[in-house]
């Protein structure tokens, strides 16, 4: 378990709820995490694992509780809004990068429209990092002329180059085939390894096992437990989270 240091944590969600018409997809959330810490979040489909990913940059807006990131509570719109989603990166299944500009031009949009940093310095910082995630070699290139692995490591880097302070996985590989898996989520452990603090949405039980200092298991809106990977692979307390394990760890 993450040492939580004496600035408190750096995302803190307090008894966050939402809904989807007659549909209570968050309930009474509560979930604080540590500067540095990898957090895992597991669960059968429609438990809302990712709704809780999006309400933390406030891709979703909540209808009651409090969201902070560093201290700071989630402002509803404007500047600020823009400002907080620099500080918060977010991976999402789709890849979502723009298919009429190069790989290159994807990593620099960011950090020279939004934090004006210039063009040649964004330029050189976005090589570090497709450098770091393994596709340096396809910086010239458009999206569609990548595999969908490299396209996924390609959004992380995008991700990276606002220097966010905490890194937001929806469901990261979900729409990769089997081989192009381990490449994305080696540089997800990577980033682990290097003290970014994240929270990923996967169905992924062996990066939790790696890479997690806590896996968070939900079902029907709300946190069952929460655990170390060690404890919770092999010792879940909860007769749901047994249930679920059973059925994703015989297959």
């Amino acid at each position: 378990m993450s040492v939580e240091p004496a600035g408190g944590p750096l995302v803190e969600l307090r008894d966050v709820n939402k809904h989807f018409g007659a549909l209570h997809v968050l309930r009474d959330i509560n979930l604080s995490v540590a500067r540095g810490e990898v957090v895992v979040v597991i669960g059968p489909s429609g438990s809302g694992k990712s709704t809780l990913c999006r309400t933390i940059n406030r891709l979703e807006t909540i209808d009651s509780g409090t969201i902070a990131v560093d201290g700071h509570p989630l402002p509803a719109e404007g500047k600020e809004l823009a400002r907080l989603r620099a500080d918060v990166g977010m991976v999402f299944q789709a890849f979502n990068l723009f298919a009429h500009k190069t790989v290159l031009q994807n990593v620099t949009l960011g950090p020279v429209k939004a934090k004006g940093v210039k063009k040649s310095e964004a330029e050189k910082t976005a090589m570090e990092l497709l450098d770091r995630v393994g596709v340096a070699d396809q910086a010239r290139k458009l999206p569609a002329q990548l595999s969908g692995g490299q396209q996924q490591r390609v959004a992380i880097a995008r991700a990276l180059a606002m220097k966010p302070k905490v890194m937001l996985f929806d469901e990261p590989t979900s729409a990769l085939d089997p081989e192009m898996i381990n490449e994305v989520l080696e540089v997800m452990i990577g980033l682990a390894h290097d003290g970014m603090t994240m929270i990923v949405v996967t169905h992924e039980m062996g990066f939790a096992r790696r890479a997690a200092n806590r896996v968070v298991f939900m079902d029907a809106g709300s946190i069952v437990e929460e655990a170390t990977p060690e404890e919770f692979f092999t010792n879940a307390q909860s007769d749901r989270a047994r249930d679920f394990l059973s059925k994703i760890l015989t297959h």
